[in-house]
């Protein structure tokens, strides 16, 4: 994975949709989970500040990597630049927990 490389991954968390930005993203130790590490905001010398953004820099102070669990990823894509983090709410309809593949008993 390239130096310069951002990714925003998508995953639900307690019924609500966390978009973050991260430098890198790989496979965990831990089986079933996807490692994020190095995890980017905002600069503090905007005169605007996102309480989104803002939530998102408080929950996530002080941690290295996390792991997220595959069920909860929603996607994880590859950007050019890093955008606002945000939570939003599931949308209405919309499944949180993907349905796994049949596995023979």
């Amino acid at each position: 994975m390239s130096e310069s490389s951002v990714y925003r991954v998508s995953f639900v968390n307690q019924g609500k949709v966390y978009e973050i930005y991260a430098r890198q993203i790989a496979t965990g130790t831990l089986f079933g989970f996807v490692e994020v590490e190095e995890i980017l905001f905002g600069e503090r010398q905007q005169v605007v500040i996102d309480p989104a953004e803002e939530r998102l820099q408080k929950e996530f102070a002080g941690v290295r990597r996390s792991y997220l669990p595959m069920h909860s990823i929603l996607r994880i894509d590859e950007v050019e630049k890093r955008g606002p983090a945000k939570i939003r709410d599931l949308e209405k309809g919309a499944s949180p927990v993907v349905t796994p593949f049949p596995v023979p008993v």
